[in-house]
């Protein structure tokens, strides 16, 4: 028997953990990767020396799971962050779990807690947070020799609070989130740790988010503290940044995709930070920010603002449309980029 659907205001959800039925844990021991357990206890036993503690053996991913029209459970990219966590696990060595361990722990764990994905058109999804974390104990610096996948769900509004409505960047000169020939383009824990002061500073000033530069010349634009950024030139041109310090965005690439598709000619390469003032659209990306437009960028003392600073432009705006169209299954996926989650 089917459980009836959680009792939560599923239209104003906050980005914010709520507890859910059941997580799932796979541990890697002596070669080897168990069976996983599903629990619903939301606190792991861990070591005191596990090397996630203490030299940052730690790996995450993100990504959401949606209700279609006809009741199906619609999880996007699903390969796409495997694959990533892949590539994470390997530039920090630790055992990346096999792709299909790996599609096989989401699709488990949506299932065991399908009465929390929220309903069709409510503007909320399933949250998804896969990790892997170094669980075996090291006193020196070592990999370790045991890991943990863990897998949690829970349900989600949009990641800023304005949603799609744009918001105010400031360019941060003083921190750098990740360095050349780093870990800047894998999602690792320290990234975001490391860029924590610079966000927390920016929106005691009044900005929702800040904007790196490179962290070798401070010439070029790397990201935005949670998600990928891409301005839209005036010949309505989709570019994006290319840097080595990037966190690939799954998300970015599926608009530039689209942007393809639409005629926007996307373009990855270095973008100048006096570009954004050339600018006549800008946004953010990625996994929980889907597309959040830019309001307006501040350098220094200078400022600008793109159209009244209230309104998406109209690029930002079809590529946001055409992309979570997809998602909810409302618009035909030429690229298989949507997997069905049986959950009978």
């Amino acid at each position: 028997m089917v459980a009836p659907r959680a009792d939560l205001d599923w239209p104003h959800l906050p980005f914010a953990y709520q507890k859910t039925d059941f997580n799932l844990r796979y541990t890697f021991r002596d070669g080897r990767w168990d069976a996983g357990v599903l629990t619903g206890d939301e606190t792991l036993p861990i070591h005191i020396a596990a090397t996630c503690l203490h030299y940052g053996q730690e790996a995450f991913e993100g990504l959401k799971v949606f209700e279609s029209r006809q009741g199906e459970a619609l999880v996007f990219r699903l390969d796409e962050n495997a694959r990533r966590m892949a590539g994470s696990c390997r530039k920090i060595l630790m055992e990346p779990p096999p792709e299909a361990l790996f599609i096989e722990a989401v699709e488990r764990v949506v299932r065991a807690n399908r009465r929390f994905i929220p309903p069709y058109g409510s503007g909320a999804s399933l949250y998804v947070r896969p990790l892997v974390i170094g669980s075996g104990p090291r006193v020196g610096v070592a990999p370790a020799d045991e890991y943990m996948l863990v897998v949690f769900v829970t349900p989600v509004g949009p990641y800023f609070k304005t949603g799609f409505k744009p918001m105010p960047l400031v360019v941060e000169e003083e921190v750098d989130r990740a360095a050349p020939l780093g870990v800047g383009d894998v999602k690792v824990g320290g990234n975001y740790a490391a860029g924590m002061r610079a966000s927390y500073g920016a929106k005691q000033r009044g900005y929702s988010e800040v904007l790196y530069l490179d962290a070798k010349e401070k010439q070029y634009i790397d990201e935005s503290g949670p998600a990928n950024f891409y301005g839209i030139s005036p010949e309505g041109q989709y570019v994006t940044p290319a840097s080595g310090s990037i966190l690939p965005s799954i998300t970015n690439k599926c608009l530039i995709t689209l942007a393809e598709q639409m005629g926007l000619r996307p373009e990855r390469r270095p973008v100048h930070v006096e570009e954004i003032f050339t600018f006549t659209e800008a946004g953010c990306c990625g996994t929980a920010a889907v597309i959040t437009p830019v309001a307006s960028i501040t350098w220094g003392d200078r400022k600008v603002t793109y159209g009244d600073g209230q309104t998406p432009g109209p690029h930002s705006t079809a590529l946001y449309r055409r992309l979570t169209a997809i998602q909810a299954g409302d618009a035909p996926d030429e690229w298989g980029w949507v997997r069905r989650i049986p959950l009978d």
